[in-house]
């Protein structure tokens, strides 16, 4: 399985439970540190898993280090301990407060390596992270654990960004930027498909770049109208997936920087979940470095469901 030097199971299976016709994810994998965002998806994963069905699995992973563990090679054996008695202790919380069951696997391994390896192994629907790192999100989606679960998953990821206490695994105001794209239609048809199951409502977004402020050109009335008669078609297209589905959205034209705009509309629309696509020659590779998608999950104040 990869990095995943050892794997070890503490927890049982789910238990079985009838799933809802219209359920997205069957099994939800968390990947697990102890810390309060891992924590939080945790809460987030298992609230949707008592709501809708499924099942649990929770990963933690030990990375193991030839050069650090040579010099102290009785550090592994701690840091798999502590690791255990967290998966233990999370089992607890998780039967005891929500009544479902969870697999939870302790593995030694490169985290997002072992996180990826998991959900191939264990057919994962959807995997489920809290933004953990010791420098924050920015320099967690910089070629850490985030990043490289979002570039290489082969399913879609839910990144929790809010504490324990806000974790309901309800969404209820749904937002999809919306380009036209195939990504963005994908993740428009998978935010139609999250509404039915919460009846939420949808909102497609389209932000209209300042292209003066990258290229220099003056604009002027007939091109500010052009660039509004297409993004209203833009959205009229969106409007028309939706309405397949038998799904009625709200559809908002901005301008400004697409990052900026997204993440400021959270308050005021209320929104909890943003639905995006994955872009990029290898999926979400060219979107996620450097670009809106990453500054978005860095940014914004509600989850992001990253659509495969």
């Amino acid at each position: 399985m990869g990095n995943a030097i050892t794997q070890k199971t503490t927890g049982g299976n789910t238990a079985k439970k009838t799933l809802p016709e219209n359920t997205i994810y069957k099994t939800l994998l968390v990947g697990f540190d102890d810390s309060q965002p891992s924590k939080a998806a945790l809460i987030e994963a298992s609230n949707w898993i008592r709501k809708n069905g499924g099942k649990l699995i929770l990963a933690h992973a030990v990375y193991f280090d030839t050069e650090e563990f040579g010099i102290a090679p009785e550090q592994l054996e701690k840091r798999l301990k502590a690791g255990e008695k967290a998966c233990v202790q999370s089992k607890e919380m998780v039967t005891s407060e929500f009544g479902i069951d969870v697999q939870s696997l302790l593995c030694e391994g490169d985290p997002p390596t072992v996180i990826v390896d998991v959900a191939h192994e264990k057919k994962a629907d959807l995997i489920v992270l809290g933004t953990y790192g010791r420098k924050g999100l920015n320099r967690l989606l910089m070629g850490s654990v985030t990043s490289y679960v979002i570039l290489n998953s082969p399913v879609d990821v839910l990144v929790v960004k809010k504490p324990c206490t806000e974790c309901t695994g309800e969404y209820n105001s749904i937002l999809v930027p919306f380009d036209g794209s195939v990504p963005s239609q994908k993740a428009l048809n998978r935010a139609v498909q999250m509404a039915r199951i919460n009846n939420a409502q949808i909102t497609a977004m389209y932000v209209i770049p300042r292209y003066e402020e990258m290229i220099g050109f003056f604009r002027t009335d007939s091109i500010k109208k052009t660039l509004w008669q297409e993004a209203q078609k833009i959205l009229d297209t969106a409007k028309k997936l939706a309405e397949r589905d038998d799904t009625s959205i709200k559809l908002n034209i901005e301008e400004g920087h697409a990052d900026e705009v997204i993440t400021g509309k959270v308050k005021s629309l209320k929104t909890d979940l943003i639905v995006m696509g994955s872009y990029g020659y290898r999926g979400v590779n060219k979107a996620i470095i450097g670009s809106t998608a990453e500054r978005v999950i860095i940014h914004a104040s509600c989850p992001i469901l990253v659509v495969k």
